[in-house]
C-alpha cells in the first residue's frame, strides 16, 4: 500500500446543503464581496461554506458560494451580475438542485446600490430611488454620471 493520495483524495469536498442556493462560477477572490452584496456578515447566523480559488477550466480560478436555507432576489442576482458575469445560481432544495439559471446583467439597477456621490439628488432628504445604468466597467447613476466600479459591494443597499 502506498502513502501516495490517490486522484480521490485529491478531489474537492464540500458538503451538500439541504435547502438554499448555490453561487458558482464566481471569479477567484470574489466571494467575500459576493457576501457583502447578501449582506452576510456572520451575524445573524446563517450557515454559508465558501469555496475560493478552487481551479476552474473556464474562469483559471473560481469561488463558490454556498448559503443554507435562502434563496436569492432577483435584485441580490442582478448585482452578482455585476462583479460575476459568469456566475450561476443553483437553487437547492431536500439536497437536489431544482433550479439553475446562468445571471444574467441587467440594463439598469433600481433601488440596490446607493450612489457615492454626496451631492447626488438620491443622497439628499429628497424621495427619489437610486437607478443605475450597467455600462462595461461598472454602473453609472442615471442622476449625476457618477460611475461605480472597483468598490461596488461597499455601496450596496441592505434593510
Amino acid at each position: 500500500m502506498t502513502d501516495h493520495p490517490t486522484d480521490n483524495d485529491r478531489e474537492l469536498r464540500v458538503s451538500k446543503i439541504e435547502n438554499g442556493t448555490v453561487i458558482d462560477h464566481v471569479p477567484g477572490g470574489q466571494a467575500l464581496k459576493v457576501l457583502a452584496i447578501l449582506d452576510i456578515d456572520g451575524s445573524t447566523g446563517e450557515t454559508v461554506s465558501i469555496g475560493m480559488n478552487i481551479p476552474s477550466e473556464k474562469l483559471g480560478r473560481k469561488d463558490i458560494v454556498k448559503v443554507e436555507s435562502r434563496e436569492l432576489s432577483q435584485n441580490e442576482v442582478d448585482v452578482i451580475s455585476l462583479i460575476a458575469p459568469d456566475a450561476s445560481i443553483n437553487i437547492i432544495r431536500e439536497f437536489d438542485v431544482i433550479e439553475k439559471s446562468r445571471v444574467d446583467r441587467p440594463a439598469t439597477v433600481t433601488d440596490v446600490i446607493a450612489c457615492p456621490n454626496r451631492n447626488c439628488i438620491t443622497t439628499q432628504s429628497e424621495p427619489v430611488v437610486s437607478k443605475f445604468d450597467v455600462v462595461d466597467d461598472g454602473v453609472r447613476c442615471i442622476y449625476c454620471d457618477t460611475i461605480v466600479r472597483d468598490d461596488l459591494a461597499e455601496h450596496i443597499q441592505t434593510g
